[in-house]
């Protein structure tokens, strides 16, 4: 008699509970915003693209699944340094906290072809 009693209640919320479980469910999944494939070819293909980016110049690029580094010659430059962030969270998905932008020193430059 009494578990037909919880029954009833339950059905009476049966949607908001469907709901919470599926939400239960997605939270539980492995998962988050998954980078492109770091390939070198992607890598490579990414760098020339940002070293398009006004007052960027040389640059180098590491791109993982856990995060991306950039150096390069404009990093100290703050309108610089916003639009690399912008272009790499739009091309990754990755937040601010999983991107690195530094400068690249003379001693970088020099040695690239």
């Amino acid at each position: 008699m009494e578990t037909k009693k919880i029954l009833q209640k339950l059905s009476d919320y049966k949607y908001p509970l469907l709901v919470l479980l599926v939400g239960v469910l997605l939270m539980l999944l492995p998962g988050g915003i998954r980078s492109p494939t770091a390939g070198e070819d992607n890598t490579c293909e990414f760098a020339s693209l940002v070293e398009q980016i006004d007052g960027v110049g040389d640059c180098s690029i590491a791109l993982s699944d856990t995060g991306v580094v950039v150096v390069c010659e404009g990093a100290e430059e703050p309108t610089v340094r916003f639009a690399l962030l912008q272009a790499i969270r739009a091309y990754t998905g990755f937040t601010s906290e999983r991107i690195a932008i530094l400068k690249m020193t003379e001693h970088d430059r020099g040695g690239r072809t």
